[in-house]
């Protein structure tokens, strides 16, 4: 998906006149469903079967000890230090995991792999992973179920039958409404908006982006679409994108949003170095330490997540539940700890939650 195509979807939206030729949908092609305008629930959606993967040969390990890795995308970053604390936290509830974490110190697909199929290699009961790629660390996680590893994903999927189950953040349109709704709050239902994303092939940008697109068109359908600027989550790029984005629309911007913990700040940065605190709103996905800045100074006033610590939380108990033959195919919840009852979705997810809103006066509450 490129820019130009993304400005003639901004200028359909302007006019209330997208049609089905040229609704941009996200960069894939798969169908949105964008939440009710008020705050009244979705409707169900039909159940849809357990899509999962299987896992071979595994040991009854039910009520015994367990150990566990964990491969995020990256290690030495505060939103991954966070889901760890969680698995920790969860490890030292259940008494009868233990969990370790290794991964790359860089967000690449092929070192990911290599942990992964290291840990096959010498012995696992268990991998918890969050995907860089979907497609392509698929093969390694099938290679874990064929040799008795339970695999449980959390942050980005991978594909089903690669996995058993995989606990989602937060649904994507439950993201994209808390998004837009924000955006239409801060800067106006009428004012124009850019969005600083990673690229415009990263499987969860792409999802929420299209959520976002189908839930503006729906309900502020006058909002205004500028523009979508890729800058592959790195620092200095995405404050260089978010400046040109300034630069370029001038006062036909009133808003930013950055789609990634890197780009989010990045584009605060920006507005705060342009002076244009109070007339650019900063809208994004990031972690609390990054925007405290920021938010402490009036400059932001939403940051949209979810709590990482929560989420490392339920993934182990997840984990935990499916070795004790307490998750199988065709379950409606899972008891995760102080979390409660959590709800399958999708037939293979287990949805944590309604994203959380960071604002002033709840961000200190948090540190990762």
């Amino acid at each position: 998906m490129k820019t130009a195509a993304l400005l003639i979807l901004g200028a359909a939206m302007a006019s209330g006149s997208a049609s089905a030729a040229d609704k941009w949908d996200g960069a894939d092609d798969l169908p949105t469903s964008p939440l009710s305008c008020d705050a009244s629930p979705a409707a169900a959606a039909a159940a849809k079967p357990y899509d999962g993967g299987k896992v071979t040969g595994a040991a009854d390990k039910a009520g015994k000890p367990i150990t566990l890795v964990d491969v995020p995308k990256l290690i030495g970053i505060g939103y991954f230090n966070a889901t760890t604390k969680g698995m920790q936290d969860a490890a030292k509830e259940l008494g009868n995991v233990k969990v370790t974490t290794d991964g790359p110190t860089e967000a690449k697909i092929d070192e990911q792999i290599k942990f992964i199929d290291n840990y096959i290699t010498r012995g696992v009961d268990g991998v918890l992973f969050a995907a860089n790629d979907p497609v392509a660390i698929a093969p390694v996680l099938k290679k874990a179920l064929s040799k008795g590893i339970h695999v449980v994903g959390y942050d980005a999927n991978a594909q089903p039958d690669a996995r058993e189950w995989f606990v989602n953040q937060a649904e994507f349109n439950g993201i994209a409404k808390a998004m837009i709704d924000a955006m239409a709050k801060e800067a106006g239902e009428d004012k124009g908006f850019a969005i600083v994303t990673s690229t415009f092939t990263t499987p969860n940008q792409a999802r929420w982006i299209a959520e976002m697109s189908a839930y503006a068109a729906k309900c502020h359908p006058k909002l205004k679409w500028l523009e979508t600027v890729e800058a592959q989550e790195d620092n200095v790029l995405s404050l260089n994108q978010a400046t040109t984005l300034i630069n370029k629309y001038g006062d036909k911007l009133a808003g930013l949003f950055g789609m990634t913990s890197v780009a989010t700040p990045a584009s605060a940065e920006a507005v705060t170095k342009a002076r244009l605190c109070g007339k650019v709103a900063v809208v994004g996905l990031a972690t609390p330490n990054a925007m405290k800045p920021y938010v402490n100074a009036g400059c932001v006033k939403s940051v949209v997540l979810w709590n990482p610590v929560d989420l490392g939380y339920a993934a182990t108990y997840v984990m935990r539940a499916v070795v004790d033959g307490k998750l199988k195919p065709g379950a409606t919840s899972v008891e995760a700890g102080k979390l409660g009852k959590l709800n399958v979705i999708n037939g293979s997810e287990i949805l944590l939650g309604s994203p959380f809103i960071f604002t002033k006066d709840n961000i200190k509450d948090f540190d990762f």
